[in-house]
C-alpha cells in the first residue's frame, strides 16, 4: 500500500485574512465607482470644448456666441460641473482655444471627501 503524503504546511487565507482582504477590496471598489462619474463628465467637457473649438463658425465668433455654443452642447451632454462663464477663451494664431479649471468634491464617508482637480482643454 501507498502512504499518503501531506504537505508540511498549507498555504492560503484563513477566515480573518479573507475578511480583511474583502473589506479592503470593497472600499477600493466603492471609491472607484464614485470616481467614475467625475471622470466621465471631464471627458464630456473635453469633447464639447474640442467640438466648439473646431467648429468653423466659431473661429470668428464673439465670446458670448462661443459661450452659448458651449451651453447648448453642455445641456445635451448634461454637464453641470462648469458654467459658460468659467471657460477661458483664447484666440492664438487664428485658432480658438478653450480651457477651464474646476474642482469636484466627492463625499466618501462621514467627513472624509475626495477633491479632484480638472483642467480640460480643447486640444486633444
Amino acid at each position: 500500500m501507498m502512504k499518503a503524503t501531506f504537505p508540511a504546511s498549507q498555504r492560503g487565507f484563513d477566515l480573518v485574512q479573507f475578511i480583511l482582504f474583502a473589506a479592503v477590496l470593497l472600499v477600493v471598489g466603492i471609491t472607484g465607482l464614485r470616481l467614475i462619474p467625475a471622470y466621465m463628465e471631464d471627458r464630456a467637457i473635453k469633447n464639447v470644448f474640442a467640438a466648439v473649438a473646431h467648429d468653423p463658425d466659431m473661429q470668428s465668433a464673439q465670446i458670448y456666441e462661443v459661450q452659448n455654443a458651449f451651453s447648448r452642447r453642455a445641456s445635451i451632454n448634461d454637464i453641470k460641473a462648469i458654467n459658460p462663464s468659467d471657460i477661458v477663451i483664447d484666440r492664438s494664431n487664428g485658432k480658438l482655444f478653450l480651457s477651464a479649471e474646476y474642482v469636484v468634491k466627492i463625499p466618501l464617508v462621514a467627513n472624509i471627501s475626495l477633491y479632484l482637480e480638472f483642467n480640460p482643454t480643447s486640444e486633444k
